[in-house]
C-alpha cells in the first residue's frame, strides 16, 4: 500500500460495519410511547440512510489510486491473490476503475472483512 494509509482502510472498516449491522425495519407503528418512539429501529435500514451517504462521500473524495488500492485491498482479504500478488491487483483494480466503483464496492457484504484481512497481510489493523 502505498497511495492509501491505513488510517483510511480503517474508517472504511468501521463505518462499513456499521453500514452493514443494519436489518430491515421490524415495524411500521413508532408504538405509543414518544420517549421511545423509533428506539427498536436504531439499526433499522432507511433509504435516506446517512452512514451510506457519508461512505459514498468518503469514497467519492479519495483520490483515484486510493480507490484503486482500497479495490485492491478487497481482492487481496477475499483472496483473489496474495500479497505477492499485489502489483497484479492494482494493475486489475485499476482497468475495473469507473464511476460505479463506490457503489460497487459498498454492495459487497463482507467488504470490512475482506479490508481487514488484507490490513493484517500488511501487518497492520484498526486496534488502535
Amino acid at each position: 500500500m502505498q497511495a492509501i494509509s491505513s488510517e483510511k482502510v480503517c474508517y472504511v472498516i468501521l463505518r462499513t460495519r456499521e453500514f452493514d449491522a443494519k436489518e430491515a425495519s421490524p415495524y411500521d407503528d413508532a408504538g405509543g410511547n414518544p420517549t421511545d418512539d423509533n428506539d427498536h429501529q436504531v439499526l433499522a435500514d432507511h433509504p435516506d440512510d446517512t452512514v451510506y451517504e457519508e461512505l459514498m462521500t468518503f469514497l467519492e473524495a479519495l483520490s483515484e489510486d486510493e480507490l484503486v488500492e482500497l479495490h485492491a485491498m478487497v481482492m487481496l482479504g477475499r483472496g483473489d491473490v496474495d500479497a505477492d500478488g499485489w502489483a497484479d491487483a492494482v494493475a486489475v483494480a485499476r482497468d475495473d476503475l469507473d464511476e460505479n466503483t463506490p457503489r460497487l464496492m459498498l454492495q459487497n457484504p463482507l467488504i470490512s472483512d475482506h479490508l481487514a484481512e488484507a490490513l493484517a497481510q500488511f501487518g497492520g489493523s484498526c486496534a488502535d
